[in-house]
């Protein structure tokens, strides 16, 4: 508990247990902070946050009430600070950022499983908040400022000081990680996403390489120089930048990719060394996740033998390029992809080695809908046979996001069925010995957002109903 006056400079002593920026979350006895969000003010909702039990409210509009009302000229610029001091974070914690369009995830987890054993190391990110054996369900890539420096005040407290983070594009633009001060940012691939919050392609790019810009003065950036967007940064001033890619220029060098077996064997040269590395990722796009991740520890001064070692034994990522075994007689893969490049890294990963591949996708509501007629005319013509159906429609409806995803392509290979689950039966029923079947869109989510509601929902948990009851 803290008092309003210690947080924000005024003369109400009102004690403050939380503090919260969604008016559906307020606690009694919480502080409201109303913040300007993309689509709306949240100073909509003062009047529901008081009705919950708000103790205050911090606010750029004047508002009338029986409780302290703080109006101030810029909400969202002292969020920050308001829970800096109400949590008591100390800003101490060596933090590595990764942004990207694809290979966010992956490339955290790979570095978390890498580090674990010699350090003390939290995630945060898609999957939630991991640490030692807890994990703690979130709904942002990279949560909402205020929970943001709950979760690192709660780890600073268990000792957990090294901290991998996946940093989105819209997490930079709405400067929730603006006073953190990274040791490492890595960049994987900036392609096209998000066009509904960031308006042009030019916008989003900028605001993904801004991380660089949060990189302590010792601190490292690490890119990926095969990717054009990254490539920008090295024309900026920044010290302590290393590249990855197979350009024969880069800092680390990646040569001599082979697949086997579903084991991908590949040799990264840096300074007249030669690290040969086996993976247990199949892929193109794995081999740089892994590099990236390669980079971090070597930097760190992890030993490059217990490295290579620890590589050979890294676990399946949930989610990612997962591939379940119920005993079927056809490759299954579940996988988060949901974005043009990343669709292809998967469906290219694959082609040729099965006999059909059944793809199953949608789009989500609510979301850039640029894309939709792109990913949709590539799915008709690279896979056999494709199942449209829904992905968190929010808002928009399901049949209208499958039209814009169809376009005018005139190809029959295809079905529609809105519900995801039935969608799901339907793709496995009609999977035959040899096929490759594969679900994309949500990876091991645990919700489908429908209008304003987060619906219980899994794929994983669809699939192994499906085995097991059949």
């Amino acid at each position: 508990m803290k008092r309003l006056c210690e947080l924000i400079e005024c003369e109400y002593e009102t004690p403050i247990y939380g503090i919260k920026i969604d008016s559906r979350e307020i606690k009694e006895g919480d502080l409201f902070v109303a913040v300007n969000g993309f689509n709306v003010s949240h100073s909509e909702f003062i009047e529901d946050a008081i009705n919950k039990g708000a103790a205050a409210v911090i606010t750029d509009i004047d508002y009338e009430s029986h409780i302290p009302i703080i109006k101030v000229s810029d909400v969202n610029g002292i969020l920050n600070q308001i829970c800096i001091q109400f949590y008591g974070y100390q800003n101490n914690q060596k933090l590595i950022g990764i942004t990207g369009t694809d290979g966010k995830t992956t490339t955290a987890v790979m570095i978390k499983e890498l580090l674990c054993e010699k350090r003390n190391i939290a995630y945060i990110g898609t999957n939630g908040i991991e640490y030692g054996k807890q994990v703690i369900k979130t709904e942002n890539t990279t949560p909402t400022n205020e929970k943001l420096y709950k979760y690192l005040t709660k780890l600073q407290e268990e000792n957990y000081n090294d901290i991998v983070m996946e940093v989105s594009s819209e997490s930079l633009l709405h400067q929730r990680v603006i006073d953190f001060h990274f040791q490492y940012a890595i960049f994987t691939t900036i392609t096209e996403d998000h066009l509904n919050i960031h308006k042009t392609i030019e916008n989003y790019i900028e605001s993904k390489l801004s991380l660089a810009s949060l990189v302590k003065e010792d601190g490292a950036i690490i890119i990926n120089r095969d990717d054009c967007n990254c490539r920008l940064l090295l024309n900026r001033n920044f010290n302590h930048l290393y590249t990855y890619g197979k350009d024969q220029n880069s800092d680390f060098q990646i040569c001599n990719i082979q697949e086997e077996k579903g084991i991908t064997t590949f040799d990264i040269q840096h300074q007249h060394q030669n690290f040969h590395i086996i993976s247990p990722y199949i892929g193109e796009y794995n081999v740089y996740n892994l590099c990236a991740a390669f980079i971090v520890c070597y930097l760190e001064g992890i030993d490059s033998s217990y490295l290579i070692q620890k590589i050979k034994t890294l676990p399946p990522i949930k989610g990612r390029t997962e591939s379940l075994d119920f005993g079927q007689n056809y490759k299954l893969i579940l996988d988060y992809a949901h974005t043009l490049n990343g669709i292809k890294n998967i469906v290219e990963s694959f082609q040729g080695k099965y006999k059909r591949t059944i793809l199953l996708t949608g789009a989500a509501g609510g979301r850039e809908k640029e894309k939709r007629e792109k990913i949709g005319k590539y799915i008709l013509n690279h896979a056999d046979f494709v199942i449209f159906t829904m992905d968190d429609p929010r808002y928009e409806s399901v049949d209208c996001i499958i039209d814009q995803m169809i376009g005018n392509e005139k190809k029959n290979n295809y079905i529609r069925i809105i519900n995801r689950e039935e969608a799901i039966r339907y793709a496995l029923d009609m999977a035959e010995e040899d096929d490759l079947v594969l679900i994309l869109g949500k990876g091991r989510d645990n919700y489908m957002a429908i209008e304003d509601k987060r619906i219980d929902y899994c794929d994983y948990d669809v699939i192994s109903r499906y085995f097991h009851n059949t």
